[in-house]
């Protein structure tokens, strides 16, 4: 199926990040990472209040990836359940 258009990979120099946008359910049932054809669902057991879900989706999408925690960080959408995140790869 390829690589999505929401998923770009930015190289400099010998590292490499990329960004990843993701939509978020926050208070599911089951926490998942779910790649669709329009976009990369992301759904967390935490509630989205005062940043609970924002930390468990890092750390959901980290563990999907394969990658420490630290590796994956928030550059918009704190409010929204639209997301778009950095990956260090």
């Amino acid at each position: 199926m390829g690589i999505p258009h929401r998923f770009s990979l930015n190289r400099t120099d010998s590292s490499a990040d990329g960004r990843l946008a993701v939509k978020v359910t926050p208070g599911a049932r089951e926490e998942s990472v779910t790649l669709t054809e329009t976009a990369v669902l992301v759904k967390v057991r935490a509630p989205a209040d005062k940043g609970a879900a924002n930390e468990a989706v890092l750390a959901v999408v980290a563990r999907a990836l394969g990658l420490a925690p630290s590796r994956v960080r928030l550059l918009r959408g704190a409010t929204s359940r639209e997301k778009l995140l950095a990956v260090a790869l």
